[in-house]
């Protein structure tokens, strides 16, 4: 067995990690807290590795550096690249952060290892704007905590006695163990999971990868997890749940964007100024130029951070309250473009129409790249329509400003809100502007889907069976009823009873014919003034996607 990583060992962790998520992928898909039939962490996280192991050179391409370190970084931007979802945007910052800490290594010892995984941790704590423990960072940080003490623990006996090797066996081993712990406490660090009695997707994935490193530095296979019997500390018989949803409050008047010019210490301490100011903080770039986006009430305070951090430029204040929406004929095109990510032929149809590059599915960050140059333009705003593909869409549009194409992301969560976003562009505004009425748009089309429970769940409505229909606004169940058509008039009426003048109605896979047509006049004899559009979409998962205006 090997005294000390080298880069042979990181395309056989690779390669055995890509087997292990693409065994464990239906395990992971499958057991969800939320009881709709799209849970895809296990997938998303394979689909990003085997990203990582093509770029890398896995298949005999190679950009000629054979090292360590250049086998580490074609793995970190490989994954980028192609990054599915939230767990992929993570999994990508951990090969980042390895790849930083080990640049100039030849090889790597226990003591080098532990600190690659700590610094790994720490890359991927930073890509998330407002971290939430019980996670897979949560998870990340213990592994990288368990492999310090183990290279500390081992160091000094290593010397006394001249043996050498048992340091790196004994930090892999530690590390996967570590892990496995964390991922059994998560449910007591995150509410969602306790009241699923299950345990973090992410951090499930995660420790499959060590599980692969162990088996790579020992040869020796970890115990398998039984996911019927359960873990220590996790109630049920199910082992895995998608990450939180996120989304910005109106509790704060004010949007602040600027571009900084300022190295990365200084915007990591940035964002600790920043998180406690407001909410949707949202901070990405390279090196040097970093594109700075939050919501607070004071103003000030925002901007002389950015001072204090570097020099900002390009400062762009808006009071939400002053912004008129005003409903365009026409979509504006010329020197700007859209990226729409959307599923469902008539959706695809529908957004097309409205000038936009269409992508479908759940794109990875590569795909959504080659999107935003198919648009031919300078300028790009990206839709993502789901709280999954929001980070993946931000290191595109990271990766398209590198490029020299200003690229802007409105954290829209669904069709509807895209179709609101697009009404309002108005090709007179400067850019910025523009983007921030879209993002005011969105952000006031308040959206719901309806969907068939595929198994029985706590929600916070109450418990639902397979076949009930589910109401879900906002990403939480609100209603839980027995037939589309009654719980789609239901959810309708609560959400008018807060104010609307305008609902879109979209059509998926599973509606029954008439389903629109009837939610229509619903609202033509409850609500007398509001307006209904109704569109047939096609989209899967959901028969129903309901915007309120």
């Amino acid at each position: 067995m090997p005294d000390s990583v080298d880069a042979a060992a990181v395309r056989r962790w690779c390669a055995t990690g890509l087997g292990g998520l693409r065994r464990h992928e239906a395990e992971i898909n499958a057991l969800n807290v939320y009881p709709v039939p799209d849970g895809d962490t296990g997938t998303n996280m394979m689909l990003t590795l085997a990203a990582a192991v093509e770029a890398a050179g896995f298949a005999g391409s190679t950009d000629g550096d054979e090292s360590l370190g250049g086998v580490l970084r074609r793995v970190a931007r490989g994954a980028l690249l192609g990054a599915r979802g939230n767990s992929g945007i993570i999994l990508a910052q951990v090969f980042k952060g390895l790849a930083e800490s080990l640049a100039d290594a030849e090889t790597v010892d226990g003591a080098a290892l532990a600190r690659a995984l700590d610094h790994a941790a720490k890359t991927a704590y930073q890509a998330v704007a407002a971290p939430v423990e019980g996670t897979v960072l949560t998870v990340g940080v213990a592994a990288a905590k368990a492999a310090l003490t183990a290279a500390e623990s081992v160091d000094g006996a290593e010397r006394a006695d001249g043996r050498r090797g048992g340091g790196i066996r004994a930090v892999v081993r530690a590390a996967a163990h570590g892990a496995r712990i964390a991922l059994a406490h998560t449910p007591e660090q995150l509410p969602a999971l306790a009241r699923a009695g299950v345990v973090d997707a992410g951090g499930r994935g995660f420790v499959v990868l060590l599980d692969a490193l162990v088996e790579t530095v020992t040869g020796e296979r970890m115990p398998e997890l039984d996911s019927a019997a359960g873990l220590p500390g996790a109630r049920g018989h199910r082992t895995v749940v998608e990450m939180e949803r996120e989304a910005g409050s109106d509790e704060f008047a004010y949007e602040v964007q600027y571009l900084l010019e300022a190295p990365a210490d200084a915007v990591r301490e940035l964002k600790h100024r920043l998180a406690p100011l407001g909410d949707s903080l949202v901070v990405v770039g390279d090196d040097r130029t970093w594109h700075v986006h939050v919501h607070v009430n004071d103003i000030g305070a925002a901007v002389e951070a950015g001072v204090e951090a570097g020099r900002p430029s390009r400062i762009s204040v808006t009071r939400f309250a002053d912004q008129v929406r005003v409903r365009q004929s026409e979509v504006a095109h010329g020197p700007r473009g859209v990226v729409v990510v959307c599923s469902g032929a008539g959706l695809g149809e529908l957004l097309a129409g409205e000038g936009a590059t269409v992508v479908g599915g759940t794109p990875s960050t590569g795909e959504l790249l080659e999107a935003i140059r198919r648009a031919g333009t300078e300028r790009v705003v990206v839709l993502p329509n789901d709280p999954n593909v929001l980070a993946v869409a931000t290191a595109a549009a990271a990766e398209a400003r590198a490029a020299g194409i200003r690229a802007g992301v409105v954290p829209t969560r669904s069709p509807v809100q895209a179709l609101a976003a697009l009404a309002v562009r108005d090709a007179q505004r400067r850019f910025e502007d523009d983007v921030i009425a879209m993002a005011e748009a969105a952000a006031r089309c308040r959206s719901a889907e309806l969907t068939v429970a595929s198994r029985e769940a706590l929600t916070v409505a109450g418990r639902c069976q397979p076949g009930d229909v589910l109401a879900i606004v906002d990403g939480e169940v609100n209603l839980i009823g027995d037939d589309l058509p009654g719980t789609g008039q239901r959810l309708l009426d609560r959400m008018l009873s807060g104010g609307g003048e305008l609902v879109t109605l979209i059509a998926g896979q599973g509606a029954p014919e008439g389903l629109a047509d009837a939610l229509r006049d619903h609202v033509a004899g409850a609500w007398p003034f509001v307006e209904v559009q109704c569109f047939e979409g096609g989209q899967p998962h959901y028969p129903l996607l309901v915007g309120v205006e």
